[in-house]
C-alpha cells in the first residue's frame, strides 16, 4: 500500500527505515509542520507539505494509508485523528527484527522498532511507540499514545496509562501501574505505582513533579 509519513524529523527517519525493512508498505511522501522542509527529501522521499494536505494528497498520490512519526505523545495522538478524518487508514510500522508474540494485541498507528520484544498477551493501544530494544513483558497493557523508549523494561502485567513517557533504560516491576500522562525518567527503577501526571526519576524512582 502507498502510505504517507507524518513527521519528517529523526523519528520519521526511523519509521521510514522500519517500513522499508518490513516491505509491506511503500512510503510516497512525508508531511511536516515545518514549512521550510517542503521540497526537500528524507532518504529519497519527498517532503510534500503540512498535515492539512492529507485529503488532497490522498487523491494526488493515491495514498491509502498513513502513520504518525512524531515522538511527542499529545501531537502524535492528535494527528492520528486527522489521518482518519481524511479517510486514510492508520498503519503500523513493525520492524522485522523485533519480536512480537502472535498473542499480543496491537492497535493502529503503532511503531515497534528493531530489537523490541512484545510478549504474550501484551496489549498496545493506538499510537504507541515501542522503541529500539525495549521489552514489554507478558500481559502488559500500554495505553494510547504512550512511548516506551529504547532499552526500557516492563515486567509482566504492568499497566501503562494514556500518553505516558517511559524513558531510556527505565525498569518497571511486575504488576505496577503508571497513570495517564506520567513521565518515568531515564534509568529509573519503579518499585511502586506512579500517579497520573507525575514525573519520577532515580533508583528507586521518586517523585520530582506532580500535578496534584
Amino acid at each position: 500500500m502507498d502510505v504517507l509519513i507524518v513527521g519528517a524529523g529523526g523519528h520519521g527517519k526511523v519509521v521510514l527505515d522500519i517500513l522499508r525493512a518490513a516491505g509491506e508498505h511503500h512510503p510516497v511522501g512525508f508531511l511536516d509542520a515545518d514549512t521550510t522542509l517542503v521540497g526537500t527529501q528524507v532518504a529519497g522521499v519527498d517532503v510534500l507539505g503540512h498535515v492539512n494536505l492529507l485529503p488532497r494528497l490522498r487523491q494526488q498520490r493515491k495514498a491509502r494509508g498513513a502513520i504518525v512519526a512524531i515522538g511527542d505523545n499529545r501531537v502524535r495522538g492528535g494527528y492520528a485523528g486527522l489521518i482518519l478524518d481524511a479517510g486514510l487508514e492508520l498503519i503500523n510500522a513493525i520492524h522485522p527484527r523485533s519480536i512480537v508474540s502472535a498473542r499480543a494485541v496491537l492497535g493502529r498507528n503503532v511503531v515497534i522498532a528493531a530489537g523490541a520484544i512484545v510478549c504474550a498477551e501484551a496489549r498496545l493501544g493506538d499510537s504507541v511507540i515501542a522503541n529500539t530494544g525495549c521489552v514489554i513483558e507478558h500481559e502488559c497493557e500500554i495505553g494510547p499514545a504512550s512511548h516506551i523508549c529504547p532499552g526500557a523494561l516492563l515486567a509482566g502485567r504492568v499497566r501503562i496509562g494514556t500518553g505516558v513517557f517511559v524513558g531510556l533504560g527505565a525498569r518497571i516491576l511486575p504488576c505496577l501501574s503508571v497513570g495517564d500522562h506520567a513521565v518515568v525518567g531515564a534509568g529509573a527503577v519503579v518499585l511502586k505505582d506512579v500517579d497520573p501526571g507525575t514525573t519520577v526519576v532515580g533508583v528507586p524512582a521518586h517523585v520530582i513533579k506532580s500535578v496534584h
